[in-house]
């Protein structure tokens, strides 16, 4: 029997990503993450951000930073109580605050419309959760930007993210928080690990002029 009106059914691509957003990587140690964010928001006018740590303790630490930087901003963590996290998300979302610190956790399920960025201070272990992530930016053909500050110890989980979604992330280098790449810090550690070279032939001429010295000696005394 032919059918009329057939309906189709369309499946998004796991994994897939909205071409929207841009993604971009900063590298930077771990010690300087905080500055470079500040430096970021400051320099590129950011608002209404969204930032991931991957744990509760950075996210208090960052807290911390940006209130010293006196930019507003407001935490979402599991620590925090189902009313604060309200208050937190609305004051976000209403503009009150240009910051909100999230965890993984904490985050699921946050509906934010008009979010133009989304920062990985730390990234996630898993790389689907960047997919998770990112994808709360660049909703509805709106524009967005996906940051992640990444330190040299994440360039494993970097490149994990990057198989997953098909292509290579772009690199942007801000003065004064050059870092080397981990393939860099493992050949130096080498270096300074390997013994230093001799000269085997010096070694050799002046292992006989001490035996000739020695047989002379033994000359003189008899």
């Amino acid at each position: 029997k032919l059918l009329n009106k057939p309906l189709v059914v369309s499946v998004a691509k796991q994994n897939a990503i909205a071409d929207t957003i841009e993604h971009v990587v900063y590298p930077v140690s771990e010690h300087d993450k905080a500055a470079l964010f500040v430096e970021l928001i400051e320099a590129q006018n950011w608002f209404k951000v969204l930032v991931f740590t991957s744990t509760k303790a950075q996210a208090d630490e960052l807290m911390l930073k940006l209130k010293k930087a006196k930019i507003k901003a407001a935490l979402c963590h599991g620590d925090k109580s189902q009313g604060s996290r309200r208050r937190a998300l609305a004051d976000f979302k209403s503009a009150k605050i240009q910051v909100l610190i999230a965890t993984e956790v904490a985050a699921r399920g946050l509906d934010i419309q008009d979010l133009e960025h989304v920062v990985n201070y730390n990234l996630p272990f898993l790389a689907e959760d960047y997919v998770h992530r990112i994808g709360r930016a660049g909703r509805a053909g709106n524009r967005g930007q996906a940051i992640s500050l990444v330190s040299r110890e994440e360039e494993r989980t970097l490149a994990n993210i990057e198989r997953l979604i098909g292509s290579r992330i772009k690199r942007v280098k801000i003065a004064g928080y050059e870092v080397g790449s981990r393939e860099t810090l493992l050949e130096n550690i080498a270096q300074r690990r390997r013994p230093p070279r001799t000269n085997k032939a010096t070694e050799t001429r002046i292992g006989r002029n001490s035996t000739g010295n020695r047989r002379q000696a033994k000359k003189k005394e008899s």
